[in-house]
């Protein structure tokens, strides 16, 4: 059985993710730094379900990424695919927005992937396995004051193809950039809530909805599917077509 690393796994995309996996075959180790996300996810879980982990780790710490690659292994023994989903975004003015404001950014969204893919490298290329970075649409076009998080997805884009170069054949490596993916519900207890979407919401984007978790989780496990072996530094937009849109004031 395959066991795959789900980074920020126990919200939002990460969480439909893990279900999906563990409901196709998968073991599944999740690694979450926000402990009360992670406790409650964990409580989801049947305690008997042997093909589940859940670890808190701080992915933007080298000691912590390190720890929870141990603790994989020595659950699963071994690492077939890692998904780099873990990711945070600060909404402010540039005058407001502070150095701490980019580094936490920069540290969890960007450096945090490569600390993980560093570390379950030598892993992955012994299963031929794969990398499968969560990027954005954000990487290629921007609203107002998200100078760290665009950033960090730009630098999230041009990893993947690095990786994908510098690890391959053994290992393939690509990135998924959603759009407006709908999780409010799917965050822990005290921030999930059913955000009210208008017609108008659905209707602006050329499939006619705004995205769902699952529209990602499925994206994942194409790319994960061995008999897709042929693909490797690409980006795949999820986006319902918003990207390709063009859009006058009329």
């Amino acid at each position: 059985m395959q066991t795959v690393i789900v980074t920020g796994g126990a919200q939002g995309i990460g969480r439909v993710t893990t279900q999906y996996l563990l409901t196709h075959g998968y073991q599944v180790a999740v690694w979450e730094n926000d402990t009360e996300a992670l406790e409650e996810f964990s409580g989801t879980l049947k305690a008997s379900n042997a093909k589940a982990q859940v670890i808190h780790c701080d992915i933007t710490s080298e000691t912590a990424v390190k720890n929870a690659v141990r603790a994989t292994l020595d659950r699963f023994r071994q690492i077939n695919h890692l998904i780099n989903n873990a990711a945070i975004m600060v909404e402010k003015p540039l005058d407001r927005f502070s150095l701490e404001d980019w580094n936490n950014v920069i540290g969890t969204n960007l450096t945090g992937p490569f600390l993980c893919a560093k570390y379950t490298a030598r892993h992955l290329t012994e299963q031929q396995g794969s990398i499968v970075n969560l990027c954005s649409t954000r990487a290629f076009q921007s609203e107002p004051d998200t100078f760290a998080y665009s950033a960090s997805k730009g630098g999230i884009f041009a990893l993947t193809h690095s990786l994908a170069i510098s690890l391959g054949p053994a290992v393939r490596v690509n990135c998924i950039s959603p759009g407006w993916i709908d999780v409010s519900a799917l965050k822990k207890k005290g921030k999930a809530r059913n955000e009210p979407l208008r017609p108008e919401d659905h209707a602006q984007h050329p499939a006619g909805r705004v995205g769902q978790a699952d529209d990602i989780a499925r994206m994942i496990l194409f790319l994960l599917d061995d008999a897709n072996s042929f693909i490797t530094g690409q980006n795949f937009t999820v986006d319902g077509g918003m990207t390709r849109k063009m859009i006058y004031v009329p």
